[in-house]
């Protein structure tokens, strides 16, 4: 009864992380069933990875521009924009792909300020804003592809961002038909997490916080290295661990990191909370803003790209509708729309919730018209599920 009682606590304490998670492994489940195991299959696991980069990524950014209390509506068509600038510096003005990508990358830092001078500097309304800044991207990227439409990249090394595969070992005899490699980051990750669970729960100890019990803490151990052995095995099975996965996971951890153990991370999660009482705390709130802007314009021209190179090209219609992505998802990962609460990691399992459901329903054959309706009642119980821990909360 004790350990129930600790798994009943657990989750009405932690309901908001982990809700999203269990929203993920019921989809999933229902999935996997539903399509009679093909959903959880090694080769439509890594599509469904490589389907979710490009929005993933927008989701970062966009749960720390919610988390300040603003929205950013420019960041589709601004994707789409540097996706067709980095591959008109590759086609046309021949520069190679280690100029281009750090340079677009400061287009979109570029792009960021400028926005975050109209909302801070000049106090314009974020949404405002960026629907200038939507409109404006929209009208660029037909302008600088009216003359050649599609623009077909050539460039082996750019497009396996967003279609390669990190390479393996030699086959030795041992498991020939799994990527090597990927088996073994999977181990690495899985001693990285346990010695830094192990860690925490021994400063926690030191400095008398509370802690859960050695119980519960081994489940939590044991469940989450499972889980993340389970998925290093089953994309093993196919061409392993993708560069677009790669990418997320730097991503992700580096906002966490910078979210969770930094000055700045906490001077942002200060301003969402309570803008009034930062300022008055010592804290500027228009360089926070400049901060969280540009680093969303950066990530803008790295979504871009993914999206470029897994279509190995640029096309008039890229960033349609992605940022209506990256706000669903931020809210599906437990942002808050009030601002102040949101995590990082949070972002990355709601896109993995919204593709998956579009992944889901495609492999089932509903039509498109069903899963736009599906897809809202889910983003609907998002919302609703943050107004309710919040007033619960209060």
């Amino acid at each position: 009864m004790s350990f129930l009682s600790d798994i009943r606590k657990l989750l009405r304490e932690n309901i908001r992380e982990y809700g999203m998670f269990i929203a993920l492994f019921i989809i999933m489940g229902v999935f996997a069933i539903t399509t009679k195991g093909l959903f959880i299959s090694s080769r439509n696991l890594v599509n469904l990875v490589n389907q979710t980069g490009y929005i993933a990524v927008l989701a970062v950014g966009m749960t720390l521009v919610i988390v300040i209390r603003h929205i950013d509506l420019s960041v589709g068509f601004l994707a789409g924009f540097l996706g067709a600038v980095a591959a008109i510096a590759m086609v046309s003005w021949n520069l190679p792909v280690y100029i281009v990508i750090p340079l677009v990358m400061v287009f979109g830092i570029l792009a960021g300020l400028v926005t975050s001078f109209l909302v801070a500097q000049l106090g314009i309304p974020s949404f405002v804003a960026t629907l200038a800044g939507w409109l404006g991207y929209r009208g660029a990227l037909q302008l600088i592809t009216i003359s050649t439409g599609t623009i077909i990249i050539p460039n082996d090394t750019f497009n396996a961002m967003g279609n390669g595969f990190i390479p393996d070992i030699p086959d030795i005899g041992i498991l020939p038909d799994k990527h090597k490699v990927t088996l073994i980051l999977g181990l690495i990750a899985i001693v990285l997490f346990i010695l830094s669970e192990l860690n925490n729960r021994k400063k926690m100890i030191k400095n008398q916080f509370e802690v859960s019990s050695i119980a519960m803490f081994t489940l939590k151990l044991v469940f989450i290295s499972g889980l993340v052995g389970g998925i290093a095995w089953i994309l093993a099975g196919y061409q392993g661990l993708s560069w677009t996965a790669v990418v997320i996971l730097i991503v992700v951890a580096f906002y966490d990191f910078i979210t969770s153990k930094t000055v700045l991370g906490r001077h942002i999660y200060a301003v969402g909370g309570n803008p009034e009482a930062a300022e008055l705390s010592g804290i500027s709130v228009k360089r926070i803003t400049h901060v969280v802007f540009a680093s969303m314009g950066m990530l803008s021209a790295l979504s871009g790209m993914l999206f470029a190179a897994r279509l190995r090209s640029a096309t008039t219609t890229a960033g349609t509708l992605f940022e209506l992505d990256a706000i669903a998802a931020a809210f599906v990962g437990g942002v808050s729309a009030a601002g102040g609460v949101g995590r990082v990691m949070g972002s990355l399992i709601g896109a993995l919730v919204m593709t998956s459901l579009t992944s889901g329903m495609n492999l089932m054959g509903i039509d498109i018209s069903y899963q736009y309706i599906v897809r809202a009642g889910v983003l609907v119980a998002a919302v609703i599920f943050d107004v309710a821990t919040r007033n619960r909360g209060n």
